[in-house]
């Protein structure tokens, strides 16, 4: 069975939470090795020029951040020592003595140019819109160690936003070719060795203060297969392993400690560009009432799925309630035809012909569902085609060739404004827009909500996402809890496994 990405085409690009496995009252252990799987290889490192989820997973490991984010919300010191921040400005000041992974200090003007380049366009990072904000700026004191950020538009989460970058070094900033490898990092780890879609090994900083039980290396495990995985895992070859598929069930008999975490499995965005279908809303509507999705997401998530509520799902939440649930068009096959009929489709005359893509690095769950829907829509006399893809075919078709019509894949956000830049502004390859939406309830209720300070906002953002779901722009419809499997050791998950929470236990 193919291992499970949390996101393929986005990724949980701030740190939210998780909780971690209690472990009861074990001992820790020093001098140990955590070995962790993941289901893809990252290709690039470069941690300004990829939001592939298993990259970002391994960059956790080796480039800081000015600000971390706890499991209940608060911002806790990372690089920064101190910060100030409403919805257009935010400063940080550095820790005093931090160091890149080649003994080099890292200083203001470093992390200033971190924000510039990733707000300059013609650098096209995916994390433009993001995490930064277009046209933004950011200055160097060096005397004070404070870099100031001047935001390009409104951002209500511009500290966590922007505080939660990873951070490179000079040399790294000069030379991005170290990036793709994983060099010139400020994290806990550097990289020791790569071999491509096989393992990535990271040793531990010893010039920086470790705590009892942390590893001091990491090894990263291209494990494609999730029955592999989990037998790795059983036999004690590997410490975690993310499992969303049936071979779950094999470790919770077990009673194998988890850390779990919640994802809009189930999610259809639909391709706007200009001459294709789905850029009349009747056709969008009519392909969604002849789905019961009820059905599509009990065969997704093996029955162990919930409603969404929302794409937004990483705890804690800031803005809650239910934007998608009755907002929904409500399943109806006669309703669904007679649509497309009015919209110039007919089974015998001109036949509405879909292409539906399908990531096939989450698992068989997803073949099942993409074939439920293609029965369902062969139903109404929709041609439809169903696309197998792997992370990289899935990403060069939502962002390069845009030959697609509907796609599966889901994308996973841990704050409301990450979904500006999907569901808005410029479309690929200038942006990450790859359904080509054009929305202007979402716009103006995101551009209120943008000038409010974190969850003050709220109700705009909520009403930004209803109008999407009303639209048929971009539909969540099923959340699943994937869990992380782990033995011999205890962490806490946010965008990947936090570094610094791994402590490894004596047996």
């Amino acid at each position: 069975m193919k291992r499970t990405a949390l996101a393929v085409a986005a990724v949980l690009v701030v740190s939210g939470c998780g909780a971690s496995g209690s472990s009861g009252s074990k001992a820790l252990a020093d001098g140990r090795t955590f070995t962790m799987s993941v289901g893809a290889d990252p290709g690039t490192l470069d941690p300004a020029l990829t939001v592939l989820t298993v990259a970002r997973a391994i960059g956790r490991f080796l480039y800081g951040r000015l600000v971390e984010r706890t499991a209940n919300g608060d911002i806790v010191a990372g690089l920064a020592e101190k910060w100030d921040a409403d919805a257009t400005k935010a400063t940080f000041t550095l820790r005093q003595g931090i160091t890149c992974a080649d003994g080099a200090p890292l200083t203001a003007g470093d992390v200033a140019a971190n924000i510039n380049f990733t707000a300059d366009p013609k650098n096209k990072s995916p994390l433009v819109g993001l995490m930064v904000m277009p046209g933004t700026t950011a200055t160097a004191d060096e005397a004070t160690r404070t870099v100031t950020v001047t935001s390009g538009a409104p951002d209500a989460f511009l500290l966590t936003n922007v505080g939660s970058l990873p951070i490179v070094c000079a040399k790294g900033m000069s030379d991005r070719a170290l990036l793709t490898k994983g060099e010139q990092g400020t994290g806990l780890f550097t990289i020791s060795e790569i071999a491509p879609n096989d393992h990535y090994t990271l040793t531990r900083r010893k010039d920086l203060p470790a705590e009892q039980g942390m590893p001091d290396e990491v090894v990263v495990k291209v494990v494609p297969n999730e029955t592999t995985a989990v037998n790795l895992l059983l036999s004690g070859q590997i410490t975690a392993a993310t499992i969303a598929g049936p071979d779950q069930e094999r470790l919770l008999a077990q009673k194998v400690e988890h850390v779990d975490l919640a994802v809009p499995l189930g999610l259809l965005g639909f391709n706007q560009s200009d001459g294709l279908p789905a850029q009349d809303p009747a056709v969008r509507r009519a392909l969604v009432q002849a789905l019961d999705l009820a059905q599509v997401g009990k065969v997704l998530t093996s029955g162990k799925g919930r409603p969404s509520k929302s794409v937004v799902t990483v705890e804690p939440r800031p803005c809650t309630g239910d934007n998608v649930g009755s907002n929904l068009p409500p399943h109806d096959k006669a309703a669904a035809e007679q649509a497309l009929t009015a919209a110039g489709w007919t089974k015998n005359g001109k036949p509405l012909q879909i292409r539906l893509l399908q990531p096939t690095v989450l698992g068989p769950t997803f073949t099942a569902a993409a074939e439920l829907i293609q029965q369902a829509w062969q139903a109404i006399g929709v041609q439809v085609t169903i696309q197998p893809v792997d992370a990289a075919g899935l990403n060069q078709a939502l962002f390069g060739t845009g030959a697609w019509d509907v796609s599966m894949a889901p994308v996973t956000l841990a704050l409301p404004s990450q979904l500006v830049s999907f569901a808005s502004g410029p479309v690929p390859p200038q942006g990450v827009n790859f359904g080509h939406v054009r929305n202007a309830e979402f716009e103006e209720q995101s551009k209120l909500a943008a000038t409010m300070p974190g969850s003050t906002g709220c109700e705009h953002w909520n009403k930004a996402e209803a109008a999407l779901v009303k639209s048929v722009d971009l539909l969540p419809y099923v959340d699943s809890v994937v869990p992380t499997f782990v033995k011999g050791a205890k962490f806490t998950l946010s965008d990947g496994i936090d570094p610094a929470s791994i402590r490894m236990l004596a047996s």
